[in-house]
């Protein structure tokens, strides 16, 4: 999920140091001259990334980097500096890794098993409603178990999860909210640490209508040819590696700090463990980077708490990339970036 930089929520949404830190509060810059500027980049951004330009979009957002009147935030995150951090580091900083880095969507699960269970309550009442000889049943459960396994072989299992996934947002707030928040995480980190988004989905729905496709229930994807170009020539750069575990991390490190664990984003670390796998990575060095990664990003996410909300609104009511980057712009002051 070439090595595309796309980072999921849901089941295929379904990716240690003792620090004394203080959390400035959240200041607003106001100038109506430099709000007008940014917004009119912003809004050339939308529309280079609307027509798929996004070379055109990230040179864009570079040209008016870190410049007054343009954009504070891009990639300017404080960041820890990169070593070997322990498991009792992560702990004296309120992190479980075990509870961030082993999502299970039980949500969704819940869901597929009452749906089972449904369907076999359903036959039994049709069975004695209608009168249904055992031969009808029969040919009715074949029937059925071919429709599942064409879902399973020719789409993954997408319609099955598009279906899941909806009735999960329909009836489960608690669920709706996550995946909202899980992609939050995912689209700040990648702004503050200078990875452009291109565009979010938060449900099967919305990405079977915007994108066409089928079993992803939500996703965030970024401009990420730069990292690809690095891959395919072999020389990934430590500083793309770094801003790309990050970002992976970023949806489950949401959850985990909203609500004591994560539930989605297992395809997430696959995907990251994957690239270590493939770089050639020993487990240890694997683990390094990984807690390393943890923690950053962790310590960012709770750093930029209220923008981390405030953008998860935006991003619910549906606002354009640019709207959204607008909003993290506009709630970070100076002395927090």
């Amino acid at each position: 999920m070439g090595t595309v930089m796309h980072c999921y929520a849901g089941s295929s949404y379904r990716p240690q140091l003792q620090l004394s830190l203080r959390f400035p509060s959240f200041g607003i810059i106001c100038s109506s001259e430099v709000s007008v500027s940014r917004q009119q980049v912003l809004k050339q951004v939308d529309k280079e990334l609307d027509k798929g330009d996004e070379r055109a979009a990230l040179s864009l957002v570079k040209d008016v980097q870190g410049k007054p009147g343009g954009l504070r935030c891009f990639g300017a995150a404080r960041q820890l500096p990169q070593r070997l951090y322990s498991l009792d580091e992560l702990k004296l900083n309120g992190i479980e890794a075990s509870s961030l880095l082993s999502p299970v969507d039980t949500t969704l699960g819940s869901i597929e098993r009452n749906l089972q269970l449904a369907a076999v309550l359903g036959g039994v009442s049709a069975w004695n409603v209608f009168g249904f000889s055992a031969q009808q049943i029969f040919y009715i459960s074949l029937g059925l178990l071919f429709l599942w396994t064409l879902d399973a072989v020719s789409f993954n299992g997408g319609v099955s999860s598009l279906v899941i996934d909806t009735i999960g947002h329909t009836f489960s707030q608690k669920y709706h909210n996550r995946v909202i928040q899980h992609e939050a995480g995912h689209f700040l980190i990648a702004y503050l640490v200078g990875v452009l988004p291109k565009g979010y989905t938060l449900s099967s729905l919305e990405a079977l209508k915007k994108e066409g496709s089928l079993n992803v229930q939500a996703g965030t994807a970024f401009v990420d040819f730069e990292f690809v170009e690095e891959v395919n020539a072999g020389k990934l750069s430590a500083t793309t590696l770094n801003r790309f575990a990050c970002v992976a991390l970023a949806g489950v490190a949401a959850e985990y700090i909203l609500y004591g664990y994560a539930e989605g984003g297992l395809a997430d670390i696959n995907q990251l463990d994957s690239l270590y796998r493939s770089l050639g990575f020993t487990q240890k060095k694997t683990d390094s980077q990984v807690r390393w990664s943890v923690l950053n990003t962790v310590l960012i996410l709770r750093r930029h708490e209220v923008v981390r909300a405030k953008l998860a609104e935006a991003m619910s009511e549906g606002k354009s990339v640019g709207s959204c980057i607008d909003v993290i712009e506009d709630t970070i002051g100076n002395a927090d970036i």
